[in-house]
């Protein structure tokens, strides 16, 4: 299994509390555009809470959610992908 979201599915069915609070942590140049397409990922926005970069280049986003099954977790960050730059922690 060298496919790492194949990999990353297995780890979350192992999971047996479903739904399951799930936290998710980007971080992306401070660009708006980019900021709302990070925004657009999640239903609870005001969740989400922002700590920038000392030289105000970077955003870290964190984000905790709800989240039904292992495949809603994926597909967000399938999209979180699409954004030019984001790193995924």
């Amino acid at each position: 299994m060298n496919n790492p979201i194949e990999k990353f599915r297995k780890l979350l069915l192992q999971q047996k509390d479903w739904p399951m609070l799930y936290y998710f942590k980007f971080i992306i140049s401070n660009d708006k555009h980019k900021l709302d397409q990070v925004r657009s990922l999640f239903i609870d926005q005001y969740s989400i809470t922002y700590k920038t970069s000392k030289d105000l280049k970077y955003i870290s986003l964190s984000c905790k959610q709800y989240m039904t099954d292992p495949e809603s977790i994926i597909c967000i960050y399938e999209k979180a992908a699409l954004v030019e730059g984001l790193i995924a922690l």
